[in-house]
């Protein structure tokens, strides 16, 4: 596939000053906190082991991106209510749903930094925690009593495990096309960051343009995030980056250098990385990331990342100018400047 933007523009989004995270942050730190209260709150059970590794997710950190994301699209179209703490705990559940199941699936032993859920407790307990977690999300979205809302995530967590399963379906498969590669991000990992996006203007009954343009915006952000992971598992910090380099090539999933970097190599150098997916060897990393080099798959990648990010900012062309609107754009730049 032929990349549509420049290299002039390629690298005006990824020049400039750095984005600073740290200040988008803080422009919801109000409303972030009482996310982080309402989520304690949720996670109370009388059952003791839910209570222990709900704090133990709560405290590992994280970037709480989903939520951020509803709180600046419902914030810029100047939404007053408090619904919107609800529905971004909401999203948050869901996410954290998802992680406690992938690491399972994927045997992952390090999350954020630190042990997953599933090496300190057991695989057992990750799944049915992460159960929990999916049903109490959608006892607080009921609580908003609007079938919109509930139709929006009820669409989204089916699209997510239909995403799970597809990647499972790629996995050790070195034929996966970038096609077939693109749309499990979509449904695994995109969806999530448009649902919080479009959400924001389902609270304020935007029109459908609006809530239109605020789900293709997330769910263009989204896609860019994950292809910078891809790039991020060849040549990032691990400290920073909160998990082993290598992962996926471990875990067999044929990611888009690994794409690029097959159709764009010597019959030679293509059965390295085949031979890598099938087997899920993360020995063969160094041998790998020379292919990868070679071809220029990381540029590849950055460089549909970067126009992900571009179209993201294009359909928040018709929002009104506010700060809130500019940390949006802020965060389409950051997604694929950053190193973590």
């Amino acid at each position: 596939m032929t990349s549509s933007i420049s290299h002039t523009n390629d690298k005006a989004l990824r020049g400039g000053d750095p984005i600073d995270f740290d200040s988008i942050r803080a422009l919801t730190k109000a409303d972030a906190d009482a996310i982080d209260q309402l989520i304690l709150r949720e996670l109370s059970s009388d059952v003791v082991l839910i209570n222990q590794i709900g704090k133990y997710i709560v405290n590992s950190g994280g970037k709480r991106l989903r939520p951020m994301l509803l709180l600046l699209a419902a914030k810029s179209l100047n939404y007053s209510g408090n619904q919107h703490i609800t529905l971004a705990a909401v999203i948050e559940f869901i996410h954290t749903a998802t992680l406690l199941h992938d690491d399972v699936v994927d045997e992952s032993d390090l999350r954020r930094g630190q042990e997953s859920v599933n090496s300190v407790w057991g695989n057992a307990a990750s799944v049915l925690v992460g159960d929990f977690l999916y049903s109490r999300a959608f006892e607080m979205m009921v609580r908003i009593d609007t079938m919109r809302v509930m139709e929006i995530l009820s669409h989204t967590t089916t699209a997510i495990a239909e995403g799970e399963v597809l990647q499972l379906l790629n996995c050790n498969n070195p034929a996966t096309t970038e096609e077939k590669y693109l749309d499990v991000i979509s449904r695994k990992t995109a969806i999530l960051f448009s649902t919080a996006t479009q959400l924001g203007a389902v609270l304020v009954q935007a029109p459908k343009e609006v809530e239109q343009s605020m789900a293709l915006y997330g769910l263009h952000l989204g896609t860019a995030f994950q292809l910078i992971d891809d790039v991020l598992d060849y040549n990032a910090d691990p400290e920073q980056l909160g998990k082993n380099l290598g992962d996926d090539l471990a875990e067999g999933k044929p990611t888009l250098p690994l794409i690029y970097a097959m159709q764009n190599s010597t019959e030679q150098q293509a059965a390295v990385i085949r031979k890598a997916i099938e087997e899920g060897d993360r020995d063969a990393l160094s041998e790998v990331f020379k292919v990868v080099e070679t071809t220029d798959a990381i540029a590849y990648t950055e460089r549909r990342a970067n126009e992900e990010a571009k179209k993201a900012m294009d359909a928040l062309k018709s929002l009104p100018a506010s700060e809130y609107k500019q940390a949006m754009l802020d965060l389409a730049r950051f997604s694929v400047q950053r190193n973590y």
